[in-house]
């Protein structure tokens, strides 16, 4: 059986996983420099060794030229000769006169390339790109087996992006157990020294900040879009495999759902989209066709049996993100539940717990660290959210004709609100009130 391998591309990982963080390390990135290098040195060759396609085509770009301009001076030459022959003074006016024209034209042809090649077409995408970064981070891993000592230190460059206020919005796992990290604008060879403010290692975001003004003179934060819709065109920018240039991939929205995100191991909602995204392209942002960033590519699918299968989060989660931030000065999480839920496809089960046809999820699971374990009991049943009815296969109506699992309400609340629960309970229907809270792990990164 074919197995998804993936791996964290800037530590050495050898159990296999699903998903794969695209954060290049050094190492990495030196083995990728060689081989795109071979690569690129093969694709040379063989467009060398095609001398009917090139060497024909550089022939009949510029031979023609050249043969006009001959054609030209001796035309000039012949009429130079003829005319000192009749009138030696008409010739000498003459053959200034035709050089003159000549150096003309040459000035004139020479600006023009020189403007083509120069001025920018469209000046909006100049600062569209200008406000990607490039982001150098240095880790150093605790050591679980000798707690009173770390790990080596290794680096890994991804990308970010200017969202306002003097910020940087980037993915949590590439300044993960950081001990410095540096940004870097595009064109610029100066790296400035930024701060983390907060990691979402469940949303996979981090907040940066650069308190030097050079960094900031001339930057334009970029706007977010709203969610997009399938077969919708999506750009992501950023700096893969730890290039210096940035690089622009493009595709369409493929899927809109909640997904795994394989570095915080929660199921948040997610956008799945065909554009390459390759290690250093975490951080980055994706746009839509107005220039709008609509997500942070963070994350890829590797399968011998898929391919073209990348992962962006969507300016939901993000939004989320920083009204947390904002609100309590740090980020506390995404709210969970606190259950274990079962579908009720079986009709044999539904009728056996009371439940009528598609409708409900069954309670397997109360953890009992939730605020639900003191309302919640094993073989109750949810049939509503808000008000939002939910269906036997655990998923609520979302947008228009299209449905979306139940754990994307939980994600839009925030730590500590409440939530109102519809639940059948020995086949009697109750309305019931949770206050949900972010899960609590034993190990925190």
């Amino acid at each position: 059986m074919a197995m998804a391998v993936a791996n964290c591309c800037f530590s050495v990982v050898t159990s296999t996983v699903k998903f794969r963080c695209c954060v290049p390390s050094q190492p990495y990135l030196a083995t990728s420099q060689h081989s795109i290098a071979s690569v690129t040195c093969k694709a040379v060759v063989n467009r060398r060794r095609r001398p009917g396609e090139h060497k024909e085509g550089v022939s009949q770009k510029k031979s023609p030229g050249k043969s006009k301009d001959k054609r030209s001076s001796l035309h000039d030459e012949d009429d130079d000769g003829i005319s000192g022959k009749r009138n030696a003074g008409k010739s000498q006016s003459m053959a200034f006169k035709s050089s003159g024209t000549q150096r003309k034209n040459k000035k004139e042809f020479k600006f023009d390339m020189k403007e083509q090649q120069f001025e920018p077409q469209n000046l909006k995408d100049a600062a569209f790109l200008d406000a990607v970064v490039k982001v150098y981070c240095t880790h150093t891993e605790p050591d679980y087996s000798l707690p009173w000592q770390k790990q080596r230190q290794y680096t890994s460059t991804g990308s970010a992006f200017m969202i306002g206020n003097g910020k940087l919005l980037t993915n949590a796992h590439c300044v993960e157990y950081y001990t410095q990290v540096k940004v870097k604008r595009r064109g610029d060879d100066t790296k400035y020294v930024a701060k983390v403010l907060a990691r979402g290692v469940d949303c996979d975001i981090a907040l940066l900040s650069v308190e030097s003004e050079e960094f900031w003179e001339g930057a334009e934060p970029l706007k977010f879009g709203h969610l997009p819709r399938l077969q919708d065109a999506v750009t992501v920018v950023g700096y893969p495999l730890g290039g210096d240039t940035i690089s622009v991939t493009k595709g369409v929205v493929s899927r809109i759902e909640v997904t795994s995100y394989a570095h915080g191991s929660s199921d948040l909602l997610g956008i799945q989209i065909d554009a390459a995204i390759n290690p250093g392209n975490s951080g980055g942002p994706a746009f839509n066709d107005q220039g709008e960033c609509i997500g942070v590519a963070f994350q890829v699918y590797r399968s011998e049996e898929v391919e073209n299968i990348g992962y962006v989060i969507p300016t939901t989660v993000v939004s989320h993100f920083l009204k947390d931030y904002e609100r309590n000065e740090k980020y506390t999480g995404f709210p969970s539940l606190g259950v274990m839920l079962q579908k009720l496809e079986n009709p044999a089960l539904r009728a056996c717990l009371k439940v009528r046809s598609n409708e409900g999820v069954l309670v397997r699971r109360v953890e009992p660290t939730a605020d639900a374990n003191r309302v919640l009991k094993e073989g109750d049943v949810i049939v509503s959210f808000d008000d939002v009815h939910v269906g036997c296969e655990g998923t609520v109506p979302f947008r228009s004709n299209e449905r979306i699992a139940f754990r994307y309400l939980i994600s839009q609340k925030f730590a500590g609100d409440e939530a109102e629960l519809g639940i059948i309970r020995a086949g009697s229907f109750m309305k019931v009130q949770v206050v949900l809270n972010p899960r609590v792990h034993l190990v925190c990164h």
